[in-house]
């Protein structure tokens, strides 16, 4: 009898526990976001969040942070923070040093040519004879976390790819999207794609450049509000930002209908607030067409809000023009989260928004303010290095590029000349750091080679790929930059090019804030554990515990 009550126990308990799993099963399956919107603003600095707080609504920014979670803290974990990497880094959850989009063009070592991050010539234009279609995320050597989520699904959950710039639109959505579409200015005007995705744009995507929306954006351009209460942005009229052909100022307002022809052509919406709106009327288009977040198999929306850079590299941080811009994306998003309220339903799905790096004040206006900054004369340091190249090793052929702070030799004439490699890699250090607002200088050896576990040495080699990076990384002085003397730039390891908001909010999501140090490699770890899914087949970083609901 005792054997039977046991037996009877084990049972039992094994039908209990079968039951339980599926019971958890169906909970985890039923507790899973509709559709997750992963939303990067280009150049986005962490303190446009607060210096332009007076100015925003209740809709947008807000929203998310007085629904959602604040990580106050957020920084990029490696050097260059350039728009691809930045893209890419996000959404894969590591660093250029193992998805190996180390620039928006880079040098390849294998064929001696400067390449495009996702340009890719084994592939044809979709929706236009141009070559502007020609692109793909081959280069990105990883997954994303919008790949594994179409792996868990079986292919069922669907991802979509927008943004103005290609590869804003192609790197987050990853190798297995449905779709990334991106704008092509010109005299187009037009949404477009690749054959890496299809055949043919979907008729959802010709009716919307049918519909001439990007042509009801060339309009004039002037504050929202009154620029007299645009006090957190300098004067409107300054020598610290470049403006439009055809203008003399740069100065509001701005005649887009009458600028386009030497701005070219609807390529001016780039460089305007519009840009912005044009990218949510197609994100919500693409919410439509595709049906995403419209059954219980969990959707990817990536949106890339790419205008906000193009003002930064214009006009500049401090200017009038980067604030109009940002007041008007704050209300492209309310329109936004309202649009997902009613197509997707309230609390139906989760959405975190982040940058892909920030920007340097101008630094000829900083200059102006007495804070130390300049500009770096690459002509003068060529001219002076390839003197050195000579008089050490009695030729400059054994230098095969210098690009992205980056020093790249030729391995095999050093070889042939009976060099040794580090040390020619040594002597090119000891020689370049006594350039001017040159303040780190390091080999390719010992970005290999020594385990840095902080500082600038750190970022530069997580940023640092074997196969891909140069043989002499270099460092220049804080705000100095490579850039012309107007509109700001970005790509250092300093605060203000790592220093970036990241805010969720949506199912899942606990309500909070924090100062505690997070990553940017921490997003994609987070939002794989949200949806009970692998991590990114690389990810270094960690979920953020505390901004999950529990």
């Amino acid at each position: 009898m005792r054997y039977i009550l046991i037996l009877f126990f084990i049972i039992n308990g094994c039908v209990s526990a079968q039951a339980q799993s599926t019971l958890y099963s169906k909970a985890s399956e039923a507790s899973q976001p509709k559709l997750v919107v992963g939303i990067i603003v280009d150049q986005m600095r962490y303190d446009y969040l607060t210096r332009f707080a007076n100015k925003y609504g209740e809709g947008g920014f807000y929203r998310m942070i007085n629904e959602g979670f604040n990580c106050k803290n957020n920084h990029f974990n490696y050097v260059p923070t350039k728009t691809a990497p930045g893209h890419a880094s996000v959404f894969t959850g590591t660093t250029p040093k193992y998805h190996g989009i180390i620039g928006n063009d880079f040098y390849d070592k294998a064929s001696k040519k400067k390449v495009y991050c996702v340009g890719n010539n084994d592939v044809e234009s979709v929706g236009t004879n141009s070559k502007a279609g020609k692109m793909s995320p081959h280069r990105m050597e990883v997954s994303t976390f919008a790949d594994e989520n179409r792996l868990f699904t079986q292919f069922r959950g669907k991802t979509i790819g927008v943004s103005i710039k290609d590869r804003g639109a192609v790197l987050p959505a990853g190798h297995t999207a449905n779709a990334a579409y991106w704008f092509h200015g010109k005299e187009e005007g037009a949404w477009i794609s690749s054959s890496f995705y299809m055949t043919d744009l979907p008729d959802w995507v010709k009716a919307f450049n049918a519909s001439k929306k990007a042509k009801s954006y060339l309009k004039d351009w002037d504050t929202y509000y009154d620029i007299e209460t645009y006090t957190e942005s300098g004067p409107d009229l300054n020598d610290f930002e470049r403006g439009f052909k055809g203008k003399e100022t740069a100065t509001f307002p701005y005649k887009l209908s009458k600028l386009k022809n030497k701005n070219g052509g609807y390529d001016i919406l780039k460089e305007t607030p519009f840009g912005n709106s044009l990218i949510a009327d197609f994100a919500l288009a693409a919410i439509e067409g595709e049906q995403l977040g419209q059954d219980d198999i969990t959707d990817v929306l990536t949106v890339s809000f790419s205008t906000t850079d193009y003002v930064g590299h214009n006009f500049g941080v401090n200017s009038k023009e980067i604030e109009d811009t940002y007041i008007r994306l704050d209300k492209d998003l309310e329109r936004f989260f309202n649009a997902l309220d009613d197509k997707i339903g309230k609390g139906e799905y989760v959405v975190f928004l982040t940058a892909d790096h920030g920007a340097v004040e101008v630094p000829a206006y900083l200059n102006s303010q007495n804070i130390p900054s300049g500009y770096v004369d690459n002509s003068k340091r060529q001219k002076q290095f390839k003197a050195f190249l000579e008089n050490t090793f009695g030729t400059d052929d054994i230098l095969e590029n210098i690009s992205n702070d980056q020093i790249f030799l030729d391995r095999k004439l050093i070889k042939k000349l009976g060099l040794d490699l580090e040390a020619v890699q040594q002597a090119i250090v000891n020689e370049q750091i006594t350039y001017d607002n040159v303040v780190k200088a390091y080999t390719g050896t010992t970005m290999s080679s020594v385990n840095f576990t902080k500082g600038i040495e750190a970022l530069l080699q997580r940023g640092y790929n074997q196969k891909r990076s140069g043989d002499v990384v270099l460092v220049n002085a804080p705000a100095y930059v490579s850039y012309s003397k107007t509109g700001s730039t970005h790509g250092s390891g300093l605060n203000y090019d790592t220093h970036v908001p990241l805010l969720f909010f949506g199912k899942g999501i606990a309500k909070g804030q924090t100062f505690t140090k997070t990553e940017i490699t921490d997003i994609a770890p987070t939002i794989s554990s949200l949806l009970g899914i692998s991590f990114p087949n690389a990810a270094i970083g960690k979920p953020l515990e505390f901004v999950l609901d529990k």
